[in-house]
């Protein structure tokens, strides 16, 4: 009888200590949507995106997954709606992004090769949005304050972040290619809480009050539309239409992850070991 207590008592530490963890690697392509790329998804100026992280199977279909990704978008007026190419404004930034997502697939891939899957969550990023100029300088946009923020005499304008928070999801396709490898094709979107992921929100700021407190630099990477062969000369009126502040901003990545089961013993890594192996993964059979 005791022995009887004892295995009931060590099945469930059993069958958790032999669950297996798993790699995921990620490579794809990288973009976004805001003010200089009006369409919600696209796959021009698209750029490469590459991540790596865990995950823990807490059953056969829903699992846990902490990772890291590193990405790059950009984005130029030259591509964008013909409305807005006189602006001739563009930005580039790299993205570092840790996430921890919570993942549903909707077959059991013990069964199936094949199934549907989403994923949602939270997640950590920094950013930092930089351009160049006509003679190739990198310049970074941020201590710019281009329209205003942390100037005295726009105090409803306070300098954004450049590390924030995001609220990724995603949904894709899942094919066992081997007993313990799975390979996903994935689509991931981040909603973002902040506009300026590309330095462009809201109105253009008074030049001269711009030149004062940020310097000239600051004039000419606010508005670029005197660089164009064509273009206005002149920065537009203080108060003028610069950017969509009524929407936010996004990221989001298109492309492959690889899940590689690790460690535990028994079983396969996806879930095989919990029902079709229940003398290694569950409780052993007592008669």
């Amino acid at each position: 009888m005791r022995k009887l207590l004892l295995l009931g008592m060590l099945c469930p530490v059993v069958a958790v200590s032999q669950q297996r963890v798993h790699v995921t690697l990620f490579g794809g392509l990288s973009n976004y949507s805001g003010d200089l790329q009006s369409k919600r998804f696209t796959l021009q100026q698209s750029n490469f995106a590459l991540g790596a992280g865990l995950m823990f199977n807490v059953t056969p279909k829903f699992a846990i997954r902490a990772g890291y990704n590193r990405a790059m978008v950009e984005a130029t007026d030259k591509r964008n709606k013909p409305a807005l190419r006189p602006r001739n404004l563009s930005f580039i930034t790299k993205i570092s992004e840790g996430n921890f997502l919570l993942e549903y697939t909707f077959m059991n891939m013990e069964d199936k090769k094949i199934s549907p899957f989403v994923n949602a969550g939270i997640a950590m990023f920094k950013f930092n949005p930089y351009t160049y100029d006509t003679l190739d300088n990198k310049i970074y946009l941020h201590p710019l304050s281009t329209e205003g923020q942390g100037l005295p005499q726009y105090p409803d304008r306070t300098p954004y972040k450049l590390t924030q928070m995001a609220v990724p999801f995603g949904a894709g396709v899942k094919f066992r290619i081997g007993a313990n490898t799975i390979l996903s094709y994935e689509v991931s979107f981040r909603k973002l809480f902040t506009d300026y992921l590309d330095d462009v929100s809201k109105t253009y700021v008074d030049q001269f009050v711009l030149a004062q407190e940020r310097g000239l630099l600051a004039v000419d990477m606010a508005y670029r539309g005197d660089e164009l062969k064509d273009g206005v000369l002149t920065n537009p009126p203080d108060g003028t239409r610069r950017g969509g502040q009524d929407q936010m901003d996004w990221y989001y990545y298109t492309g492959f992850t690889l899940y590689i089961g690790i460690g535990g013993s028994g079983g396969s890594s996806f879930g095989r070991g919990v029902r079709g192996g229940r003398g290694r993964m569950g409780c052993p059979n007592v008669l």
